[in-house]
């Protein structure tokens, strides 16, 4: 099976979606669409200028965290819901790369790796791996999902049939329920993994 992969480029967004600014304006629209507010209400709902958020449903504005954080309290969803692209099924994310919303009242930026699905839980894990034979993993329950950050040293992981180098920094995701690998390629490989399942 050649699973479907993308890795986000330097600009921070996948090479399947288009510039950051029109990925939040999409997510805008949408989300102003699905609760039926207008224009209007939405600006006053989260205390900014309608032209500010015209601008920004038309992908020629510049959003502080704050901002978006305000809209998505007046839209009832998550901040990641308005900055977040439609996730692959494996993703990775390379040190340093990722799409990065900078505060304007504190040197601050955050870098969304990955949010949360509905519903589901989460078991958190310290990886310690040195060279050897890989860590070959059965497929775990249905909708299991397994998030990993490199924190040293480099390692082959994610789906059995397709593998990826990581390195530290680097960030992958890929569904648990399927066969998958996890193999240092140096000494004192170590890594965060967080699996995400819904039972």
């Amino acid at each position: 099976m050649n699973t479907r992969r993308v890795f986000v480029k330097p600009n921070g967004w996948t090479s399947v979606s288009n510039a950051p600014l029109d990925l939040i304006a999409a997510n805008l629209r949408r989300e102003r669409d699905r609760t039926g507010m207008s224009l209007t209400e939405l600006a006053r709902k989260a205390g900014i200028a309608k032209s500010t958020l015209s601008q920004l449903e038309s992908g020629s504005g510049n959003p502080s965290v704050e901002t978006l954080w305000a809209l998505g309290v007046a839209l009832g969803v998550p901040f990641s819901r308005l900055v977040e692209p439609a996730v692959p099924r494996v993703q990775v994310i390379r040190a340093g790369e990722g799409p990065v919303i900078h505060s304007e009242r504190a040197h601050y930026s955050a870098t969304l790796l990955a949010a949360c699905r509905p519903g589901t839980k989460h078991d958190i894990y310290w990886l310690a791996l040195e060279p050897g034979g890989a860590r070959e993993s059965e497929p775990h329950v249905p909708g299991s999902v397994e998030h990993m950050i490199v924190a040293s040293g480099r390692c082959l992981a994610g789906l059995a049939d397709d593998p990826v180098e990581l390195g530290p920094g680097d960030y992958i995701v890929y569904p648990g329920d399927l066969p998958h690998i996890c193999k240092a390629l140096e000494p004192g490989t170590t890594a965060m993994m967080v699996m995400e399942h819904t039972n």
